[in-house]
C-alpha cells in the first residue's frame, strides 16, 4: 500500500523546492489577506459571529494541505454553504447563540462523516446526478436568496431570516421605509471599493481595502453613535477545542442539510479543483481522496470552533493567480490567520456589518449566470428547462428543495434518454462498404426486402419496450417486401436478461412471419450474452456476421463459404 494515496502532502513536501517557496508565499499572504474580511462575512451570513469565519480558516485548511490533491484549492467558508448553514440550523429554532454554534459545530461534523463516508466507499460519482444545468439554476437561484439576505445588513433594516424569495420581496418591501441611509452609503461605497478597486492595480486587496476604509470612517467620524451598526469585540486567541452534538434528533433534523452542503460543496470544489488542474499536468486530482480531504477539513471545522468549508471559486483563482504551486500555500494562509488571531483582532471592533454585506454581496453576484440558460435555450431545451424548474423552486420552495428537485430532475433525465436509445436505419454509401442513417443522407442504397437496424445503446429492461416499438414501426412500413432483418449492434455495450428474453421473442415472431434474422458487429461481452441466453443458438451461428456489407453478401448468395468460414469465430467467439 502506497501511503502517498491517503496523505498526498508525502508526494510534493518531499521534493519541495525554494524556487516554489516564492509562489506560495506570494499566494498564501494574498489569499491569506482575502480569507479575513471573507470569514468574518460568511459567518455572519450562516448566523454565527464573525469571529468564528477566522476559526473556520485556520485547521481547515491546514488539514486540506495534509489530505487534498489539488495544490491550488483554497478551501474554507464559501456563500453558498454559509447560507445552507444558516437555513439548515434555522429549522431547529435555536434558543440562544451557544446553542446555535452547536448547531453549527454539529452540521460541520455531519458534513465532514458525509463527505469522508462517501470517499472512504468510492461515491464520488454520485456528484454526477447534479448535471451543469441543474449546478447552473441551483447555483443562480441561490445567489439572489444569499444577496437578498444581506439587504437587512446593508440598508439596516429588520427583516425575517427566511430562504423563500417571494417573502423576503414582500418584507422588504414592507420595511424599506426605515432604511438607515448613513449604514447603505457606507455599503453602496464598499460595494463600489471591492467591485472596481482592482481596476487601480489588479492585485489590490480590495475586500480588506474596503474593511480598513469602513472601519476608519467608523473611528474618525465616530459613526456607531450615529446609528451604523459594528462588529464589536472580537475575541482574540486561537480556537479551542469544541465538541459537536451527539444528539441523534438533532441529526435527524441536520442530516437532509448536511448532505446538500457535502453534494453541493464537492461539487463546486472538485469542479474548480479540475479547471485548475487543467493548467498544472505535474499532478492528478483523485475525486475520492478529495471527499476524504474536504471530509477532514470538516472535521476540523466541527472540533475547532467552525462551521462547514469547502474549495472556493474565487479564493482557488486567485491562489492560482498569485502564483501557489502547492498546498504550503494554504499552510501560509492559515498562518496569517493564526498571527491575526493572536494580534490584530482588535482592530476589527469598528468594522460597519454592512462592509461585510457587501463582500458577500460582491461575491455572490459572480454566480449569476444569464448567459448559460440563453445559450441553453438556443442549444438544448431540455437542459435549459431543467435549469428554469431548479431556479425556480430553489427561489420559491427553499434551498433544500431546490436541490433535491434537481437532482430528481437530472436522474429522471438520465433514465428517459436510457430509455430511448438512438436507433437509425441504415443504407451503404455509394461504391464503399460503409453505411450510415437513411435520415441523415438521401442517396444511400437500400434493398426493398431488407430492413437493417443499428441499436446505439445497452439493451435492456429500460428500454426494450421502446426499442421493440420502433423495429415494429419500421417493419410494418416494409411488410410487403421485407424479407430480412438485419441487427447491427457494434454500439450495443452490454445486454441483460429482460433483453435477451426480448430479442429471442422478436426472433421467434419475425421468423414466424416469414422474415428471416441476421446479427452483424457484435462485441465480446454482447456475445457472450447472447451465447449464455442461447440466442447465438437461436439465430444461427451461420447468421452472425463480422459486419453489415458480409450479411448482405451473405443474403445475395456473395459471400463464399470459405470465407465466411474464416470470419465466422469474429462473430460467434464467446469466452
Amino acid at each position: 500500500m502506497d501511503i502517498r494515496k491517503y496523505l498526498p502532502i508525502l508526494e510534493w513536501l518531499p521534493k519541495y523546492e525554494k524556487t516554489q517557496l516564492k509562489g506560495d508565499l506570494s499566494a498564501g499572504i494574498t489569499v491569506g489577506i482575502m480569507l479575513i474580511p471573507q470569514g468574518m462575512a460568511y459567518a455572519m451570513l450562516a448566523g454565527l459571529e464573525p469571529i468564528y469565519g477566522l476559526y473556520a480558516v485556520t485547521i481547515p485548511l491546514i488539514l486540506y494541505a495534509i489530505f487534498g490533491t489539488s495544490r491550488q484549492l483554497a478551501v474554507g467558508p464559501v456563500a453558498m454553504v454559509s447560507l445552507l448553514t444558516a437555513a439548515g440550523i434555522g429549522s431547529l429554532h435555536p434558543e440562544s447563540t451557544d446553542q446555535y454554534l452547536l448547531y453549527a459545530l454539529t452540521l460541520a461534523f455531519l458534513v465532514g462523516l458525509i463527505q469522508f463516508g462517501m470517499g472512504v466507499f468510492k461515491l464520488g460519482f454520485v456528484v454526477n446526478f447534479l448535471s451543469h444545468p441543474v449546478i447552473n439554476g441551483f447555483t443562480s437561484a441561490a445567489a439572489i436568496i444569499i444577496g437578498l439576505s444581506q439587504i437587512k445588513h446593508l440598508f439596516r433594516i429588520n427583516l425575517p431570516n427566511s430562504e423563500h424569495v417571494q417573502e423576503m420581496l414582500v418584507a422588504i418591501y414592507q420595511n424599506i421605509h426605515e432604511t438607515h441611509m448613513l449604514t447603505f452609503a457606507i455599503g453602496v461605497g464598499a460595494i463600489l471599493v471591492i467591485k472596481y478597486g482592482k481596476k487601480i492595480h489588479s492585485s489590490l486587496p480590495t475586500p480588506l481595502l474596503a474593511v480598513a476604509l469602513g472601519i476608519a470612517l467608523v473611528w474618525g467620524f465616530d459613526l456607531s453613535s450615529q446609528g451604523v451598526k459594528i462588529v464589536g469585540d472580537v475575541p482574540s486567541g486561537l480556537p479551542t477545542i469544541s465538541f459537536p452534538s451527539f444528539d441523534f434528533g438533532v441529526w435527524s433534523t441536520l442530516i437532509p442539510i448536511a448532505l446538500t452542503i457535502s453534494l453541493v460543496g464537492f461539487a463546486e470544489s472538485f469542479a474548480v479543483a479540475k479547471t485548475i488542474q487543467a493548467k498544472h499536468k505535474n499532478y492528478k486530482l483523485d475525486s475520492n481522496q478529495e471527499l476524504i480531504a474536504l471530509g477532514i477539513a470538516n472535521f476540523g471545522a466541527a472540533f475547532f470552533r467552525g462551521f462547514p468549508v469547502t474549495g472556493g471559486f474565487s479564493r482557488t483563482a486567485v491562489n492560482n493567480q498569485a502564483g501557489a504551486k502547492t498546498t504550503m500555500a494554504s499552510v501560509i494562509s492559515a498562518v496569517l490567520i493564526v498571527l491575526t488571531l493572536l494580534f490584530f483582532t482588535d482592530l476589527f471592533y469598528n468594522l460597519p456589518s454592512a462592509i461585510l454585506a457587501a463582500v458577500v454581496l460582491v461575491a455572490v453576484s459572480g454566480l449569476i449566470d444569464l448567459r448559460e440558460p440563453i445559450n441553453l435555450w438556443k442549444k438544448d431545451r431540455s437542459d435549459f428547462a431543467m435549469l428554469i424548474v431548479t431556479f425556480l423552486v430553489t427561489l420559491t420552495l427553499g434551498i433544500e428543495t431546490g436541490i433535491l428537485t434537481g437532482m430528481v430532475l437530472s436522474l429522471g433525465m438520465v433514465i428517459y434518454r436510457a430509455s430511448r436509445p438512438h436507433m437509425a436505419q441504415l443504407g451503404r454509401v455509394p461504391g464503399t462498404h460503409v453505411f450510415r442513417n437513411i435520415k441523415r443522407f438521401s442517396n444511400l442504397e437500400e434493398k426493398e426486402e431488407v430492413l437493417m437496424v443499428r441499436i446505439d445503446g445497452p439493451i435492456y429492461f429500460a428500454n426494450v419496450k421502446y426499442i421493440k416499438d420502433k423495429m415494429d414501426a419500421w417493419v410494418e412500413r416494409k411488410r410487403q417486401k421485407l424479407t430480412t432483418v438485419i441487427i447491427n449492434l457494434e454500439s450495443v455495450p452490454s445486454v441483460d436478461s429482460t433483453g435477451a428474453h426480448e430479442l429471442h421473442e422478436w426472433i421467434l415472431s419475425w421468423r414466424a412471419l416469414g422474415i428471416d434474422v441476421c446479427i452483424t458487429a457484435t462485441k465480446g461481452p454482447v456475445r457472450d450474452a447472447l451465447n449464455r441466453w442461447n440466442l447465438i443458438e437461436c439465430v444461427g451461428a451461420d447468421h452472425m456476421f463480422i459486419d453489415d456489407q458480409s450479411a448482405l453478401e451473405f443474403l445475395d448468395k456473395k459471400l463464399a463459404k470459405e470465407v465466411q468460414e474464416r470470419y465466422a469465430p469474429y462473430a460467434t467467439q464467446c469466452d
